[in-house]
């Protein structure tokens, strides 16, 4: 089987996974960053009164004509606490902000404006003008309006006004299960004593941020041994858990202890391709049990990460309906960059803005991909496309940005 060029393998991934449309209902504490499945309709009227925006007095425009009106402050109304009366002719009544302007009084003279008398009178020393400092019942919405509209993400403004329209809690979208399944007689957990022999595990939590970081929730299948039963089992695990999508970590190739691959077949997957020409990540494959999506991505941690960046991140913002993230920008070089192969490469680099706003991208000298180190030192990935020529320093070049 030939290497599969990058575009058209993520053309062919994404266009047979579909949005997740099952939904649930969560606490609005929990709503944050979810996708609205149904439109939001206010339960009540806000502000549900006429209510002042200042502190100061609640009165009628008619009786200030002129600077120098006299008022008889004839009660008090604050937030929670309403004054119980009429206001009248000449009538005043000292109010603070939030609280529902008293019947009769259509003005709020605020407090600087007013010069303080004896036996609770007061003299206006500015205009009074009508309607001036009060929020009108409904200024922000209405009951029955719909204020949210369905497929929205929710963010901390709309979790606000949802529980001002008085929701505790909202209908979203379910978010894709992504289950993770690492393979190895050589991984152990971070944390143990490794045998000489051994490694640790690392990718599948740098795998899961990137599944979570998109939209989704994380299943650990945790490491299996080079198995063809216990993989098999694992993935069952996968199938049971109704995941939408399954991600294995190694293992993908077809050689004598590469086994993952056959497991998946023995367990219905239908595979679509594996092999990409890219670097890091030939050894890439994708397929599909019945409505699960498959990913295997390769053993080599910088590898795995970068394909989770490149396929599994856009998979899973097209299943969870969440805005993709636009990662890929235009910079220069800062050294000579060498002529590429066959492969599309991906290549560890610091990315810097200069003082006139240009980006500028080094690439690091070793590009290894079991090295790490490297990827976290990165802050962007130089595109290399296949058979592109040599660079010279200050030459144009397509970075994906690692942090947005």
């Amino acid at each position: 089987m030939s290497l599969l060029p990058v575009n058209e393998a993520m053309d062919r991934l994404l266009s047979r996974a579909k949005p997740v449309l099952e939904t649930e209902t969560v606490l609005l504490a929990h709503a944050d960053g979810r996708i609205l499945a149904q439109d939001v309709a206010a339960r009540l009227t806000q502000p549900p009164f006429n209510s002042s925006a200042m502190d100061g007095y609640a009165l009628r425009t008619q009786d200030a004509p002129q600077l120098g009106s006299i008022f008889t402050v004839i009660g008090t109304a604050s937030a929670g606490h309403a004054f119980d009366g009429t206001v009248g002719k000449g009538e005043a009544v000292r109010i603070f902000t939030g609280a529902p302007v008293p019947e009769g009084a259509d003005s709020i003279l605020i407090q600087e404006d007013a010069e303080l008398l004896d036996d609770n009178r007061i003299r206006s020393t500015f205009e009074v003008v009508k309607n001036r400092h009060i929020r009108p019942k409904g200024q922000d919405f209405a009951e029955g309006e719909i204020v949210l509209s369905k497929n929205r993400v929710l963010s901390f403004a709309d979790v606000t006004v949802a529980a001002g329209m008085n929701h505790a809690e909202l209908a979203v979208y379910r978010k894709p299960l992504v289950a993770i399944l690492a393979t190895g007689d050589e991984l152990v957990q971070p944390g143990s004593v490794p045998k000489s022999d051994q490694i640790i595990a690392s990718n599948t939590f740098g795998v899961a941020a990137v599944a979570r970081n998109a939209g989704a929730e994380v299943l650990d299948l945790g490491i299996i041994s080079d198995d063809k039963e216990l993989i098999g089992k694992a993935i069952e695990r996968a199938i049971t858990a109704k995941a939408d999508v399954l991600v294995t970590l190694g293992g993908a190739s077809v050689g004598d202890h590469d086994l993952v691959q056959a497991s998946l077949k023995s367990k219905g997957m239908e595979l679509d391709f594996w092999r990409i020409a890219m670097r890091p990540g030939k050894p890439l494959m994708v397929g599909a049990i019945d409505d699960m999506q498959v990913l295997g991505l390769p053993g080599n941690p910088v590898a795995s990460l970068v394909c989770s960046l490149l396929f599994l991140e856009p998979l899973v913002h097209k299943m969870a309906q969440t805005p993709a993230r636009r990662r890929e920008v235009q910079a220069i070089t800062e050294t000579d960059l060498k002529a590429n192969d066959h492969r599309q490469d991906y290549m560890r680099a610091t990315l810097d803005i200069r003082d006139d706003g240009v980006l500028v991208a080094k690439s690091f000298d070793k590009q290894d991909s079991s090295m790490m180190k490297t990827l976290a030192y990165s802050n962007a990935l130089i595109v290399r496309p296949p058979n592109a020529p040599p660079l010279k320093a200050g030459d144009p070049c397509p970075v994906i940005l690692l942090r947005t």
